[in-house]
């Protein structure tokens, strides 16, 4: 482990030079100080937890003090919201610090939200809210510790210096880590403006430091387009198996990694909705629940859109047909295994669909559902699941369904089938209404709330003693909270 001095840097993307973004030092927060911080993310920087104590972490996180060797940049990029396309776009309140590398050979963006103006702000101030910063937090290492590809928050620095959103609210800022920060967009900016050297340029970087193994292929750049329809296959399906909505699917906030980054108006669905629209600024409902496939699709092809002048259009469109194949596969494993099952059949597809509708249709909480399904055996767990649901004679029968197809194959014992649910199904989810408490406590200077919280959801699939709280369905005011973009 290393101390704070000791981090080693190796800027590759600063490297690029000025096209690609533009040096900017972070405007500093007034009397800085931890709110919350994650052992597990500082660890990818080989940081002890205790560094994060030392008044110089937020002096540093807070843009104070900066380390020689790093570089500081904001990003140039453009994308496609809420389908039109804004030309230029960028780093309007983040900056790229530097990338450093770890003793694992890793390299890690260390990415500062909320760290002021750059020439990308247009007409914002640049900063981040408190609120908003604990959201992102909570979200990035909750769906980390779920299993979904997600860029880390290494800690929350909050201040006095006051921001103005609907209210004055605390200025903040978040440490974000991910291999990179590229995204579509940044494909689509060069593009789009006809500088397509520096889009090979780009392309180049992306392929030979994030997708090196494609090289060995005799079409290097399909090959690497192929496999990032892959990681957003299966990114969009853990996002549905676990009732998880981004909020703003724009192309500017999709990860070249397939990674969720780029945290606004997210929400875990708490009753299940396949019409759930957790943005409030979403009118149409364009990045609901149910729409976040297509538009994942729609997003991929916006991208392929960008790399036509190195891959032929015909090839991008086949490579774009694999993604729905691609997606079904990854989804209908996982709601398997959230089912206990550990075989395919023709028929799940159908057993899923139809379980899911009786929930729609009654309101049943969603995660909590699978979490007792694996309880006890599925004789007894669907008798006790029962009285959730309005249709009952409904799903009586999608239960003995249920449980014919669990007797056509070996479940083993009642303790390994619960093991086996138990490992896939949290009991420990992010509900809007517990970021809000935690928000609340610590907009009044009380973190303990916040770091509690942080606490659970590391370990979402296990039970921890007195935290029943933290798996209970939510009051009815938690359910109905308006979650915007503004943060």
């Amino acid at each position: 482990m290393k101390a704070l001095d000791e981090l080693t840097f190796d800027n590759r993307f600063a490297r690029l030079g000025d096209v690609f973004s533009t040096s900017v030092l972070p405007e500093p927060l007034a009397e800085p100080r931890l709110v919350v911080a994650s052992d597990a993310a500082l660890a990818l920087l080989d940081l002890e937890p205790a560094q994060a104590e030392d008044p110089v972490f937020a002096e540093i996180f807070s843009g104070h003090k900066l380390w020689a060797d790093a570089d500081a940049r904001a990003m140039v990029y453009s994308g496609h919201q809420f389908g039109s396309y804004n030309p230029r776009l960028g780093d309007g309140r983040g900056l790229l610090l530097g990338e450093v590398y770890n003793d694992a050979g890793e390299h890690w963006d260390l990415h500062l939200k909320g760290a002021g103006q750059t020439p990308f702000s247009r007409m914002g101030d640049g900063r981040a809210v408190l609120r908003s910063s604990i959201r992102e937090f909570l979200a990035s290492e909750a769906l980390h510790a779920l299993g979904i590809p997600s860029s880390r928050a290494a800690c929350v620095i909050g201040s006095s210096t006051p921001v103005w959103r609907e209210k004055q609210e605390q200025g903040a800022m978040i440490l974000r880590l991910a291999p990179s920060h590229v995204r579509f967009g940044s494909f689509e900016y060069f593009y789009y403006t006809k500088q397509h050297d520096h889009l090979k340029t780009l392309v180049d970087h992306v392929l030979n430091l994030h997708y090196p193994h494609c090289l060995e292929q005799p079409e290097p750049y399909l090959a690497m387009y192929k496999e990032i329809v892959e990681r957003n296959a299966e990114l969009i399906a853990k996002w549905q198996a676990y009732g998880f909505c981004h909020g703003v699917m724009n192309t500017d906030n999709m990860s070249i990694l397939g990674i969720t980054f780029d945290f606004g108006p997210f929400a875990f669905l708490d009753d299940f909705d396949q019409n759930f629209i957790c943005n409030h600024s979403d009118h149409e409902g364009r990045y609901s629940y149910s729409n976040q496939v297509p538009i994942g699709q729609w997003n991929l092809s916006a991208l392929a859109q960008a790399l036509t002048p190195f891959i032929e259009v015909e090839t991008l469109r086949e490579a774009i047909g694999l993604f729905l194949p691609l997606y079904q596969a990854h989804y209908m494993d996982l709601m398997r295994r959230r089912l206990g099952l550990t075989t395919a059949q023709d028929g799940d597809e159908m057993l899923i669909s139809r379980l899911l509708k009786l929930m729609q249709n009654s309101g049943v909480d969603y995660s909590l559902f699978f979490r007792r399904l694996g309880d006890q055996p599925a004789a007894d767990a669907v008798g006790k699941l029962r009285d959730d649901f309005v249709d009952m004679r409904g799903f009586d029968i999608w239960a003995d369904d249920y449980q014919s197809r669990c007797a056509q194959e070996d479940q083993g014992s009642d303790a390994e089938r619960r093991a086996r649910m138990h490992a896939v199904n949290p009991l420990y989810i992010l509900r809007n209404y517990l970021a809000q408490q935690a928000i609340e406590a610590a907009e009044s200077g009380d973190y303990e709330e916040v770091r509690r919280l942080h606490r659970v959801l590391c370990k979402p699939f296990t039970e921890q003693a007195d935290m029943d709280r933290y798996a209970q369905r939510p009051p009815d005011w938690g359910k109905h909270l308006e979650i915007s973009c503004s943060s």
